[in-house]
């Protein structure tokens, strides 16, 4: 009886040892998955690019909200190079958990160098919007994150074209694929207002719940110089400070809002929300001020009431809802100069930014169409030359000396007059662009 007591304890023994090693080695392989993610993290797999949207049960906000229970420790939410089902929990939460502490770590103390940049593009805009990330990439120097919401048609679209970008391009941004969703309730009346899903930036927030900053532009936006420098504002943030747009007017006597606005709006002549640069995580966490009660509300609250209040007295749609917020809370918007935003209404009755008069342009925000028609042969000049400009190319002979030489022919208007200010900040971009190509090499 002695001998089975003893053959039994070693094979308890011996599973025993069995079972920890194997589970070591299945820890060991989590966790140097978790540093290769962290080393990667500018060099995306291709595999990830939907992971947003894929894990999701169902579309919208209401999808968004499903299988919290194990999401935050679920290697395949955090990591989804780990294609495990969304709901996943047990040992692999438990693994995670204690590689998420020492990776979160890592990052705090690294710092994440990215640039989240978020854009909503629907109807005839792919063009376009490929146009605008492609100035993004062409002059950013530190690595990219692109948010892209589009209507289902576009997402192919989408894919194949940043895929096929050069791997010296690629190797700069990875990005995220999201469709369009509303609240269920009333969600025809957000899409429909103002433009065709303009309206999807005021829910940004609600949709993108692990993101902390964010910028959003419109699709008609260029940047001439890089990404990581309009990132930097957030740094100027003071306590109060969650949002950061340019004034839609520099000069009142043509301002619209002053004129002509029937609701409340920010400051002097209001704020043009083309290009707004967000704070996130405050954003989510602020009660706000308001007309409709002497409750502050938080920004999931508040939307549906405004647009009922005053959808009969807006013409701008999204725009006019952000500078009702931001008349009731001027405390919380950082305003920054007309560089940043800069529209033909800076240039079309003569130059009125002064900033850019002295510095340049920042961001070219090509409005009202101007891109596609001959209003402001100026604004389409710039379009045309970073649109056809080929990936590899020298930037200086092959995008800004054409530049420059059509822009010569648009001088009989006053934006062409200004023109020289366009291409001020690119030189000095392509410049840095250039200078760090050679260090590397």
């Amino acid at each position: 009886m002695r001998c089975y007591h003893q053959a039994f304890l070693l094979c308890m023994l011996f599973t025993f040892f069995s079972l920890l090693y194997v589970f070591n080695q299945l820890a060991s392989t989590l966790e140097d998955g978790a540093d290769w993610n962290l080393n990667e993290q500018g060099v995306p797999d291709r595999r990830a690019h939907d992971a947003g949207h894929l894990l999701r049960k169902k579309p919208g906000l209401a999808g968004l909200r499903d299988g919290d229970r194990c999401k935050k420790l679920s290697v395949s939410y955090w990591n989804p190079y780990w294609r495990l089902p969304a709901d996943v929990c047990g040992v692999n939460c438990l693994l995670e958990s204690s590689i998420r502490k020492r990776s979160d770590s890592e990052v705090q103390e690294h710092g994440d160098v990215r640039s989240h940049l978020a854009v909503v593009a629907c109807g005839p805009r792919l063009e376009e919007t490929l146009t605008m990330l492609k100035s993004a990439v062409l002059l950013s120097i530190k690595p990219l994150h692109f948010y892209i919401f589009a209507e289902d048609d576009l997402h192919d679209h989408f894919r194949k074209a940043l895929d096929s970008w050069p791997r010296t391009a690629r190797a700069k941004f990875n990005y995220t694929i999201y469709p369009i969703t509303f609240p269920e309730e009333n969600a025809k009346e957000w899409k429909k207002l103002f433009k065709p899903c303009a309206s999807q930036r005021l829910f940004l927030p609600l949709i993108l719940k692990e993101v902390d900053s964010l910028l959003y532009v419109d699709t008609d936006i260029l940047f001439m110089q890089p990404v990581e420098d309009i990132w930097a504002l957030l740094s100027q943030f003071n306590s109060s400070h969650l949002a950061a747009m340019a004034p839609e007017h520099e000069e009142p006597r043509i301002g619209w809002y002053n004129r002509f606005a029937r609701h409340p709006y920010y400051g002097k002549t209001g704020i043009n929300s083309g290009v707004m640069l967000m704070n996130m995580t405050r954003l989510r966490e602020k009660s706000f001020k308001n007309d409709m009660t002497v409750v502050a509300l938080k920004w999931e609250e508040i939307l549906m009431p405004l647009l009922q209040k005053y959808k009969l007295n807006i013409t701008w749609g999204d725009q006019d809802l952000l500078n009702i917020i931001f008349h009731h809370n001027p405390e919380s918007l950082y305003v920054f100069p007309c560089q940043w935003n800069y529209r033909p209404d800076h240039c079309i009755y003569g130059s009125n930014c002064q900033q850019a008069d002295q510095e340049g342009v920042f961001i070219l925000h090509g409005n009202r169409g101007v891109y596609h028609d001959d209003k402001q042969p100026a604004f389409r000049a710039v379009y045309d030359a970073i649109r056809k400009y080929t990936f590899g190319e020298n930037m200086e002979t092959s995008l800004l000396q054409p530049l420059e030489a059509s822009l010569q022919s648009t001088t009989n208007t006053y934006c062409g007059r200004a023109s020289h200010l366009f291409t001020k900040k690119l030189k000095r971009s392509i410049m840095s662009v250039q200078q760090d190509v050679t260090q590397r090499r």
